[in-house]
């Protein structure tokens, strides 16, 4: 019997960072531009909320640059022989390390922000609506040039939520300048920076451990194993299925490797086949290593783990 076995594997979530490469240059320099305009707006005018606002642009724009660095490197690794995998980790190392950063912003401004209400300094409320519309401004176009990407790479939903989150806090500063202008409240600059520093870490936390779960090989979330242990032995001549496992290499690309034993006579090639029918077609798994070996075979038991 004639069997072709094709090994074009789709590398999709590579692609998928390498599709939005442009958009995501154009958000990066936008923020870039708009940190330095919120720096020294903030200075000028006094105000910690939107000097609270610069710091989270600044982590958008160490962000968006790291997720570039990530997809530029991951693209030349798969290139390198001694990089079997290539590089596609680093994408979910640089969403790590957002959610690093953007904790550490968190923490900083809210530190900062409640030693101010004791003695709250005058802020310039007109040069703050200003700047902090202009930085709206600004996390709106890259808002809009990130959304799709974030669907579909891990790497690109950290600098998604990174300027999803100065979004938000460029709101809060726009309406904290509005009451100040109106009413004097001077305290309401600290606990708009206090507001923004707490509304970010449970989003941030979110990603850290997506990263996490990543890197330490689990299945990915709401995978059933066992579901597929099933479908694999219930396969025509799969006698066992055994050293099964899931696990996400970077976004949108699951990887599987398993043993499947067989009975004595079994076609291994029309069962190769089949396995890769079930995986594509039941699970979109398209990356897998599948060892079918007969029945009276022996040592594989010893592998436990």
């Amino acid at each position: 019997m004639g069997h072709d076995h094709q090994h074009d594997h789709g590398h999709g979530a590579i692609r998928a960072g390498e599709r939005h490469k442009g958009r995501l240059v154009i958000a990066f320099a936008v923020l870039a531009v708009f940190m330095v305009v919120e720096v020294v707006g903030g200075l000028v005018s006094g105000s910690l909320a939107l000097l609270s606002d610069a710091g989270h642009m600044l982590t958008d724009v160490i962000g968006l640059g790291m997720a570039l660095a990530a997809i530029q490197l991951a693209s030349r690794g798969r290139e390198r022989s001694h990089q079997t995998f290539g590089l596609y980790r680093l994408e979910i190392l640089a969403a790590l390390a957002n959610a690093a950063l953007l904790l550490g912003v968190a923490a900083y401004v809210v530190v900062e922000a409640v030693g101010r209400f004791d003695d709250p300094p005058e802020v310039a409320s007109g040069v703050l609506l200003v700047v902090a519309g202009l930085g709206l401004a600004a996390n709106l176009v890259a808002f809009a040039l990130l959304r799709q990407g974030a669907k579909e790479s891990l790497n690109l939903q950290g600098a998604y939520l990174e300027v999803l989150s100065d979004t938000v806090g460029s709101v809060a500063v726009i309406v904290s300048a509005v009451v100040i202008e109106l009413t004097g409240w001077s305290w309401l600059d600290p606990a708009v920076g206090v507001a923004i520093g707490l509304w970010i870490v449970p989003r941030t936390w979110r990603l850290g451990a997506q990263a996490v779960r990543v890197l330490v090989q689990a299945a990915p979330p709401g995978f059933d194993l066992a579901a597929l242990e099933a479908d694999l032995s219930g396969l025509a001549g799969v006698v066992d299925v055994h050293d099964l496992h899931v696990w996400t290499l970077t976004s949108d690309m699951e990887v599987v490797s398993a043993h499947l034993m067989v009975s004595a006579g079994t076609d291994h090639h029309a069962v190769l086949d089949r396995a890769r029918v079930v995986l594509r077609d039941g699970y979109q798994i398209e990356h897998a290593t599948l060892q079918v070996e007969p029945d009276d075979h022996e040592g594989c038991q010893e592998v436990n783990w």
